[in-house]
């Protein structure tokens, strides 16, 4: 049985789909199958292990297994799944519990189950596993099982097929029914009618013989199909570029255009690669972005917008577009920045600080585009926390004075950077010093 079972599955690995039925669910079928009863090896698998009868090859030989035959009615409910009944029948010696035979008596079976399938009708090979429920009648016993197995179909074209089957048939009324094994092999045919192919109808009757209707007949016209004129042999005048305008009414043949311009392109005037009715800008070349206009130059300083960090006010190019803040200005602010004083340990300006920062507002009023940045510092004496928190509020506070005389203050920006950033040594009076700073820094760079 092994032999048998490994060489159809080898036969199922060659045999190329291409060879299958033409419809993938199983058409309805009857079999009639030969089939032999093993109770012997369940019952020594069960009393003492699958392992050791298999190490020690206990399996039932065939003069102790009961032989059998059935009849199986199949059906495809789905690709991989069919239905099979089955009535069998043997004469056994029933090992029923708390009860002795002393001779064979007739043995009827029947089952439903399902077949699951690993492939379609396609195939001509088809392993299986089944489960179902079962019934039997055995002298005045009725017994009910579950059949458990796995199987094998073979197709011979679309009319029979052979089937192998294995299951373990597990009792329900313990009582009437027993453990045992029932191996089968079957042909079975095909009933009812079979699929009929379809039948593609002829193609229609040649056309006429001038199919165009152009007066010139198919065999002289090079297109049949296609109304013409005989001085192009029956085809129409012929439109070289594809642009709907044929070459008789086309001033650029063989350059695909439009009828308002007599079949050529839309014209590109300051060939910018921009056509005239989508560039703002025909005469003068640009680009898409500015749909065909050059890239502008708000402030006229020779430094385009897209280049120029300061787009509304004038400046020089080696300055990215932005104007040079004067060396004397520079001066005065840090100046002013230098003068920047606190009452000790807040940030409250001490009143010598205003005279500097108030020059600090008239620079600004007089160049509107001037941007302002204060940063704060302190020394290390105290927790990095507190000195974080004291150079910002004097950063914010040199801002609120500012804001105070009329900056707008979106011009101006506060930071505070603690004691991360000293420039002398914190370890002297006079490096701490210099640690506790105000930057004063202007630039026209938003």
């Amino acid at each position: 049985m092994k032999k048998i079972l490994f060489a159809l599955f080898a036969l199922y690995l060659l045999v190329p789909a291409t060879f299958g039925q033409d419809d993938e669910i199983r058409p309805k079928a009857i079999g009639i199958s030969f089939f032999m009863n093993d109770f012997l090896t369940p019952s020594r698998i069960r009393s003492t292990s699958l392992s050791s009868v298999i190490s020690s090859k206990q399996f039932a030989k065939f003069n102790e297994m009961t032989p059998g035959l059935a009849v199986t009615y199949f059906k495809g409910i789905r690709k991989h799944i069919d239905f099979a009944a089955t009535l069998g029948g043997s004469f056994v010696r029933y090992p029923m519990t708390g009860k002795t035979f002393t001779n064979d008596n007739f043995l009827l079976e029947s089952n439903a189950s399902m077949h699951l399938k690993m492939v379609s009708e396609k195939y001509w090979v088809q392993p299986y596993i089944s489960l179902g429920i079962g019934a039997h009648k055995y002298l005045n016993y009725y017994g009910a099982f579950l059949p458990l197995g796995l199987g094998l179909k073979v197709n011979f074209f679309d009319d029979a097929h052979l089937f192998i089957n294995s299951n373990y048939r597990v009792p329900v009324t313990t009582e009437t029914a027993n453990y045992h094994l029932q191996h089968s092999i079957g042909l079975a045919g095909r009933i009812g009618k079979k699929k009929e192919p379809v039948v593609i109808p002829p193609p229609p009757p040649p056309p006429p013989v001038d199919t165009d209707g152009d007066g010139i007949i198919d065999n002289l016209d090079k297109c049949p199909t296609v109304k013409g004129i005989a001085k192009y042999d029956g085809c129409p005048i012929p439109d070289t570029d594809k642009d709907g305008i044929n070459d008789e009414e086309d001033k650029c043949p063989t350059v695909p255009g439009l009828a308002r311009y007599q079949g050529c392109p839309i014209p590109d005037t300051d060939k910018d690669g921009i056509n005239d009715e989508e560039d703002k800008c025909p005469t003068v070349p640009g680009v898409a972005r500015y749909q065909g206009c050059p890239i502008p130059d708000t402030d006229g300083d020779g430094v385009n917008d897209e280049e120029d960090k300061c787009v509304t006010i004038p400046g020089p190019r080696e300055n990215q577009g932005c104007p040079i803040i004067p060396e004397e200005i520079k001066k005065r602010v840090n100046v002013a920045a230098k003068n920047i004083l606190f009452v000790t340990g807040s940030a409250k300006l001490q009143a010598k600080s205003y005279k500097g920062l108030n020059d600090v507002v008239k620079i600004m009023q007089e160049n509107p585009g001037m941007s302002l940045a204060i940063d704060g510092h302190t020394d290390n004496v105290g927790t990095e926390e507190s000195n974080q928190t004291l150079s910002d509020n004097r950063a914010a506070s040199v801002k609120a004075y500012l804001v105070s005389k009329g900056i707008d203050e979106s011009r101006i920006t506060a930071i505070g950077h603690g004691e991360m950033v000293p420039i002398a040594d914190n370890k002297t009076a006079a490096g701490r010093q210099q640690n506790r700073r105000s930057e004063l820094n202007l630039s026209y760079y938003k």
